[in-house]
């Protein structure tokens, strides 16, 4: 049986401002190959949704999407939600 995927507001807010930084600092070309990484990322949470290294502090998983951003999710029952979308360089993107 496969895996239903919540999504948290705080993951949309966060991929939106990333979204935005890369489009408005980059160009669209490089936010839309983002926005795919992070929806072939999803697929794969679908299919193996314990592939993300385990936090050692709380009860997260963490899945890098591109060497500066990290998805963070949780895995219940056959759901996983979807928390996060954090840049590993900065705390946040100017929005």
């Amino acid at each position: 049986m496969g895996y239903k995927i919540i999504f948290k507001k705080r993951f949309a807010k966060d991929l939106i401002g990333v979204l935005t930084y890369l489009e408005k600092d980059w160009n669209k070309k490089v936010a839309d190959e983002f926005q795919d990484r992070v929806n072939s990322a999803l697929e794969l949470l679908m299919l193996y949704p314990f592939i993300g290294a385990p936090s050692s502090k709380i009860d997260v998983r963490g899945l890098l999407i591109t060497k500066h951003n990290r998805l963070f999710y949780r895995v219940t029952n056959n759901t996983i939600i979807i928390i996060s979308l954090a840049d590993t360089r900065r705390k946040k993107y100017a929005r």
